[in-house]
């Protein structure tokens, strides 16, 4: 269904367009002079305008500059008895959707075009609606996190942005750097143009080389037909290289040829192709070791650490696993269908506490394990539900207490600790009060301040 406005200064032509449109399903409505077709253009939004070009008080053409003038989005139609060239240029050019001449078949014709406008315009709102949906999933404000470290990585990716700077992401695995460089495409001017990542640990040398530069026909065996590489298809846009820190010197050299003069060519090509590409390169290795061991070229490191980020680990922000596991959590319950809404203490207590050596990708598992196996009738995630590594251990990975350069909030640290211990002393006993202060080795009244505390 679309809603039109039909103008003809021929009252009888509008009656019969009405009739036929509203039997298509259509709302109408009709006006036979300019001056009422302005007023319809001020006040409402339209879908399609069908207009006469020849009417006294005004042309079609100006009532196309019209409605262009006050930005309504409608497809504008014009209809002419007396078709010439010169006019159907004029009004292509000046943004008419379609010129249609009246003859006999003028009704079929326009329904169409109104059906053609109406699906062009579904699908133009389809692209809006994905692109904004794109926008919100890799913009900074999907970076989730309250913690200065994270705030300081937010405002990197909005100063970073704008420019065109190479910049290095540094990073634990499951950190979230791929969302980082998604996050400072989306925010640059090249927002519009492609993003385009390849994880370079994932292929052998000689078949990454043929993903990134492309390949010629006949320039190896199997290679039936040109094709282009992704470099040159990340051309105006952003080329992520993932794991950067796991290619071969060699291609170090090839790689460091294309950001230096910004040209690639093809395997078995004679030609060079000119492109513009931003590269934003990731890695979990210690590159400037790499450098000093001879596995990673010096020039080449400079050049794609001209800004370096660095994505600090989850134990090293802990105030943000609440919120995290709260997203991941909302997120599953809708896709899983589970009528899940949070966690109890104990399962909060259980996650907060944990060193999540596989970080934010860790964490997003560990939640998705808790709402699948969650009962159909739980309302919160039990800590029963958590993955069996979360259930066993709090200390970090690498058996230290896990404070990061930024420190730990100590307080909070050991008040998650010992809401912990209560919550699983009351499981253990079944809820007995007296027996859960038995097996902590506390005294009945000292357990209950404690339980009192934590809302237990």
């Amino acid at each position: 269904m679309a809603r039109l406005l039909v103008i003809d200064d021929e009252e009888s032509l509008c009656q019969v367009l009405e009739i036929a449109f509203r039997r298509a399903g259509h709302q109408v409505e009709t006006v036979s002079t300019a001056e009422e077709a302005r007023r319809k253009i001020d006040g409402r939004i339209y879908d399609v305008i069908v207009c006469d070009i020849r009417m006294p008080e005004a042309t079609g053409i100006e009532l196309l500059e019209y409605s262009r003038a006050t930005r309504n989005p409608a497809a504008f139609v014009l209809m002419t008895a007396v078709p010439t060239v010169s006019t159907a240029v004029d009004a292509l050019n000046l943004g008419a959707y379609r010129y249609v001449v009246k003859t006999d078949r003028l009704i079929d014709e326009l329904k169409l075009v109104i059906d053609r406008a109406v699906e062009e315009q579904a699908l133009r709102e389809d692209n809006v609606r994905l692109r904004s949906e794109l926008l919100r999933a890799f913009s900074h404000d999907n970076i989730i996190g309250r913690s200065p470290r994270i705030e300081r990585v937010l405002e990197m990716v909005r100063n970073l942005a704008p420019g065109p700077s190479t910049v290095l992401i540094l990073g634990e695995s499951g950190v979230g750097k791929e969302l980082v460089a998604r996050a400072i495409h989306e925010a640059s001017p090249r927002r519009e143009k492609p993003f385009v990542s390849i994880n370079c640990g994932a292929f052998p040398e000689t078949l990454l080389e043929s993903e990134l530069f492309g390949y010629c026909k006949g320039a190896f065996t199997g290679a039936d037909t040109n094709r282009k590489g992704i470099i040159e298809a990340a051309n105006g846009g952003t080329l992520l290289l993932d794991e950067i820190g796991e290619t071969s010197l060699n291609m170090q050299v090839k790689l460091l040829r294309v950001l230096q003069e910004r040209r690639v060519r093809p395997l078995g090509g004679a030609s060079d192709q000119p492109v513009d590409v931003r590269l934003i390169a990731t890695t979990n290795r210690d590159l400037r070791r790499m450098v000093r061991g001879g596995e990673f070229r010096e020039d080449f490191y400079y050049r794609v650490s001209v800004v370096t980020v660095e994505v600090p680990s989850l134990r090293e922000r802990r105030e943000d696993i609440e919120p995290l596991a709260r997203h991941f959590l909302k997120r599953f319950a809708v896709t899983i269908g589970k009528p899940l809404h949070d966690f109890d203490p104990e399962a909060l207590a259980r996650l907060t506490t944990y060193s999540w050596p596989g970080n934010v990708r860790q964490l997003e598992h560990a939640v998705e394990h808790a709402v699948a196996v969650s009962a159909p009738e739980d309302r919160t995630v039990r800590a029963g539900s958590l993955p069996a590594e979360v259930m066993a251990g709090t200390a970090s990975s690498d058996g230290q207490a896990g404070i990061g350069a930024e420190g730990i909030d100590f307080e909070r640290e050991v008040a998650a600790v010992e809401k912990r211990y209560l919550a699983e002393a009351l499981r253990v006993a079944g809820g007995v009060r007296t027996r859960a202060a038995e097996l902590l080795h506390m005294s009945y009244r000292s357990f209950r301040h404690y339980a009192k505390k934590y809302e237990l």
